[in-house]
């Protein structure tokens, strides 16, 4: 699992024991095993953090924040690297979710950041595991969070964290959307 707030992938055993297996930095968020057995976070690169009655409360974007990332993790060494931190040019800003298709790529979501006074839009990305290819499919979206795919892989499905709403694109092969999408404002 990830600690967003501790910056580390970590494990829990049965007994309830929980053990470092890597340090990530940032703000480690969306978790999923790769094709090739390393396990894909999108980082969103931190917030500030502030306690209330005892837990812990995501805020704005960080004084520190370099922007966001995907990581690759051996599980086995917690060696950690970087995939992809941008996308034509454009910086990832903080990666939420993934999921892993049949083809052994990846769809994930970025909201963005928020800081005091403004905050990104977002967009939804589709990605290689090997880090050969990066696309932003759609680009404008209001804090695209969860991203998943229906059994047969032939729906993808994206729930909106401050309207409630959750959007869905039918998928002709993977990576490829059956509708066409507006990819020309990001």
């Amino acid at each position: 699992l990830v600690e967003i707030a501790r910056g580390t992938l970590s494990r829990v055993t049965p007994d309830g024991a929980v053990s470092v297996v890597a340090e990530c930095g940032g703000g480690p968020n969306g978790a999923a095993y790769g094709p090739d057995g390393r396990v894909y976070v999108c980082n969103n690169g931190g917030f500030e953090w502030r306690v209330k009655d005892g837990r812990y409360l995501p805020g704005h974007q960080p004084v520190d924040y370099a922007g966001g990332s995907i990581q690759a993790i051996d599980v086995d060494t917690g060696e950690v690297e970087t995939i992809y931190s941008e996308c034509d040019g454009h910086m990832l800003r903080g990666p939420n979710d993934l999921v892993f298709d049949e083809d052994g790529g990846f769809w994930f979501t970025d909201p963005g950041k928020g800081r005091a006074r403004d905050r990104d839009v977002g967009g939804l990305y589709y990605a290689r595991a090997d880090g050969s290819e990066i696309r932003c499919m759609t680009w404008g979206l209001e804090t695209p969070n969860g991203v998943g795919l229906s059994p047969d892989n032939r729906t993808l499905s994206v729930a909106m964290t401050t309207t409630g709403r959750v959007y869905q694109w039918k998928l002709s092969a993977p990576g490829v959307v059956d509708s066409p999408y507006d990819n020309d404002r990001g």
